[in-house]
């Protein structure tokens, strides 16, 4: 079985020759430790570093050196749309309330599929549109991001340490 460990830029890789593609639903990147089935019927197991999250156009390889494109599978989403970018923010900030992971875009905001969710965006005024799409959520502030297409790569804030300091007032000076 093929094992695939190490993340590789494409830039790194521009002329690498992609052997197969590894299609998988949202929920399934986000694991760290993955058995799955290539494009081309091939069982393949994933080791990545606890954290990690494969994005769409990723790629991946293992001992053997060969390279494989992760593909963001089209899963049961909502595409939320509103008349105004005042409604649209409100509807962000409730779902950020809720913890709720979701895909920014230009005018609209992209969940996975859930009923109370639905309502409850109805509710503040947006339209909710039941959608098969690839799911890509935002990583949060702090989780080192994921580049868009048209920020050159660059992250507003800084990726925070997994293990940080913390200081406490009684700390000595």
């Amino acid at each position: 079985m093929l094992t695939l460990h190490t993340k590789i830029s494409p830039a790194d890789h521009a002329a690498a020759n992609i052997a197969a593609s590894l299609v998988l639903p949202y929920e399934l990147r986000e694991k760290c430790r993955l058995r799955a089935t290539l494009d081309t019927g091939e069982d393949v197991a994933v080791f990545t570093v606890r954290g990690t999250v494969l994005r769409d156009g990723d790629l991946l390889t293992g001992e053997d050196k060969r390279v494989v494109k992760v593909v963001a599978a089209p899963e049961p989403t909502y595409k939320v749309t509103c008349a105004d970018a005042h409604t649209l923010l409100r509807c962000a900030f409730h779902l950020g309330n809720r913890h709720t992971q979701a895909q920014v875009g230009d005018g609209f905001l992209r969940i996975r599929a859930d009923a109370v969710l639905k309502e409850m965006l109805a509710g503040l005024g947006a339209r909710v549109e039941e959608e098969r799409a690839a799911f890509e959520p935002e990583s949060g502030a702090y989780g080192g991001g994921h580049a868009h297409h048209d920020d050159g790569g660059h992250h507003p804030l800084a990726p925070i340490p997994l293990r940080q300091k913390i200081h406490r007032p009684s700390d000595p000076k």
